[in-house]
């Protein structure tokens, strides 16, 4: 494919090109606002506010992109922190086109990485994607959503395309971006095709006429290279709105499936419920600016309180409940509060799953792990040396331990649980 034949619609010029000042209405401030909570950076907030009147001047909706490459199957909280601000635009009228990245999962984003990503055979690129939408509807209203798979334009390039598009960028600005310019000074390979990433991102924009385009702070420079993509073929740049990344249980790091500090959003209620009353009372209103639908005023009334001497597990509660609330229902979240209470007072939830086990005598360390209440038996013999395993409510300090056959509760830490039936 010619990537100069693409289609494309003319740009009407941006209202602020003379320069001239304007005043914005009610809804348009009101939609700023909405637009700005919560975000890193909206990058050009003056051309935004300029593409939003032409908007209500024309009746026109922004298109406004988001797009997720499908390498894992299941999406995080983390994941919907962009989405609830792609939720909100949605909901001010704009047409949300939310985007599967099946082409550029096969390069693998190195946005962040310090080694080259494995990448992914066609097969498990298929298999993520089909659950991506479908979770990603938890949030976003999927009968006002466009779904793309960036295949639709980007397998048609060809040879010839993809050097035409390789042709609309250098080298030197690829290399600008941090973890590239990191790896080629320490001498950790870079492929070729890494550098083909941030054009393929751009070609989508290009692609898709988009209008907004968001992304976590890590998605920048990507970003952007959409921006300057769009200026090489005659269509007006986009704006970059970046959302800040979330942090998971530890409070460190970022949320991640890999680093196992996560919360899925199709996590059992109870589970869900109790991984958040596990963050920090000082991280817990980093999950309030970035997860809550409430308003900031809200918000802030609840820190005034803590200060004033509320228990912040109370205001976690609430927080815990509309998460669950959100992904479950109310029923889920009034009933998770209650095994909550009941785990923390010692007893057994009700949900406790029933694992079967043969093999008696069976070492401690040895059924912990096929009940896949640990990793390992080194860990599983850590957390007995700890303290932190039950059986029928009493504490195991033996790590000689040998069970005969029977069946018995096993508890890990303050939440694994397993109704053990051993043979």
């Amino acid at each position: 494919m010619d990537l100069d034949q693409l289609p494309n619609e003319s740009s009407i010029p941006l209202d602020g090109s003379s320069q001239k000042p304007f005043s914005l209405s009610n809804a348009m401030q009101e939609a700023l606002a909405i637009t700005k909570r919560g975000v890193d950076e909206l990058l050009i907030e003056g051309e935004f506010v300029q593409k939003l009147a032409r908007s209500e001047k024309t009746g026109k909706p922004l298109r406004v992109k988001l797009g997720l490459d499908p390498t894992a199957p299941d999406l995080h909280l983390g994941h919907t922190v962009v989405l609830n601000k792609m939720r909100q635009l949605q909901d001010l009228g704009h047409t949300v086109i939310f985007l599967i990245g099946d082409f550029t999962s096969m390069i693998g984003d190195p946005s962040g990485r310090n080694v080259t990503r494995p990448p992914l055979t066609r097969e498990q690129i298929e298999m993520n994607a089909q659950t991506y939408f479908a979770q990603a509807s938890l949030v976003l209203d999927p009968a006002k959503t466009e779904i793309r798979y960036n295949s639709e334009w980007s397998d048609p390039l060809g040879a010839r395309g993809m050097i035409e598009l390789a042709a609309k960028y250098t080298v030197a600005r690829i290399l600008e971006r941090e973890d590239f310019t990191k790896r080629f000074k320490a001498g950790t390979p870079i492929s070729v095709h890494e550098l083909l990433y941030p054009l393929m991102q751009g070609y989508d924009s290009v692609a898709l006429k988009a209008d907004l385009e968001l992304g976590g702070t890590d998605q920048k420079f990507n970003l952007l290279v959409g921006r300057e993509l769009q200026k090489q073929y005659g269509q007006e740049p986009q704006c970059v709105l970046t959302m800040p990344l979330l942090e998971g249980l530890d409070g460190i790091e970022k949320m991640s499936k890999s680093k196992g500090n996560y919360i899925g959003i199709t996590e059992p209620a109870n589970t869900m419920f109790a991984k958040v009353m596990s963050i920090s009372d000082v991280m817990m209103w980093r999950y309030y600016d970035l997860l809550s639908f409430r308003s900031i005023a809200e918000i802030a009334q609840f820190k005034r309180e803590v200060e004033d001497g509320r228990n912040p597990r109370d205001i976690k509660v609430l927080l815990a409940q509309e998460i669950v609330e959100r992904f479950h229902s109310r029923r889920a979240a009034e009933d998770a509060l209650l095994d909550f209470n009941k785990r923390a007072r010692g007893g057994i939830p009700d949900d406790v799953p029933d694992v079967a086990l043969s093999g008696s005598p069976l070492g401690i360390g040895q059924l912990l792990k096929q009940a896949n209440l640990c990793p390992s038996t080194s860990e599983a013999l850590r957390m007995v040396e700890q303290g932190g395993v039950r059986i029928d409510g009493a504490i195991i300090s033996d790590k000689g331990l040998r069970l005969e056959a029977g069946t018995f509760v096993v508890q890990v830490g303050k939440r694994k649980f397993a109704r053990v039936t051993l043979t």
